[in-house]
């Protein structure tokens, strides 16, 4: 059995961490893509606009394959990283966190500054609620009017709710189902012969 399912977190949360003088403010966001992850840096960007450095890390996908992590004018690899490590200790996905930091005048060092973001960052984790989701396949069903009753009869057996319906002497429907679920009930749909059923996304 593959893994199907991801965490993410439900809403915005936020984090703070002190050190030397020096505010570290973190801002955690569960976004779907990069224009998404754009307007929120953009907005931290006005809010605070004297800040010394907007650090930042995210992850996308179910399958964690984009993700990215920016010291903006740090030491390399003192501040986008240690926000990117604390999003693979929580196994997040679909999130980005941002960490704004006010220089207090007294310089932390590489490792210092590290362990700063880090903590920031854990603490907007800490703050955030925290869900499982399922990859989903999506289909679409066509079928004609005498066929309802089969295709009512698998949605059922999957426990799957229709969408986007359309009845009438040729019917439609699409569902969501669970990744690994899939085979079995494309199969299953397969085997009444009448009903066309294509994949349309993948999530």
């Amino acid at each position: 059995m593959f893994e199907d399912t991801y965490k993410t977190i439900a809403a915005p949360s936020e984090g703070l961490y002190k050190e030397k003088g020096s505010k570290f403010l973190a801002f955690a966001y569960p976004v779907h893509n990069l224009d998404e992850i754009k307007a929120h840096l953009e907005q931290l960007r006005k809010d605070y606009f004297d800040a010394r450095h907007h650090c930042y890390a995210y992850i996308l996908g179910p399958r964690k394959d984009a993700f990215r992590a920016n010291d903006d004018g740090e030491p390399s690899g003192t501040g986008g990283r240690p926000i990117h490590g604390q999003l693979l200790s929580a196994d997040l996905t679909d999130t980005l966190i941002v960490v704004v930091r006010y220089f207090g005048g007294i310089l932390l060092g590489a490792s210092g500054l590290a362990n700063a973001y880090k903590a920031a960052a854990r603490d907007a984790i800490d703050h955030a609620t925290i869900v499982q989701k399922t990859i989903d396949a999506r289909y679409r069903l066509a079928f004609a009017y005498e066929t309802m009753n089969d295709v009512m009869r698998i949605l059922k057996d999957y426990d799957l709710k229709p969408e986007n319906q359309f009845y009438d002497m040729q019917c439609s429907l699409e569902v969501s189902v669970r990744q690994s679920l899939s085979v079995r009930f494309y199969d299953s749909v397969k085997n009444l012969r009448t009903v066309e059923i294509d994949v349309i996304a993948t999530a």
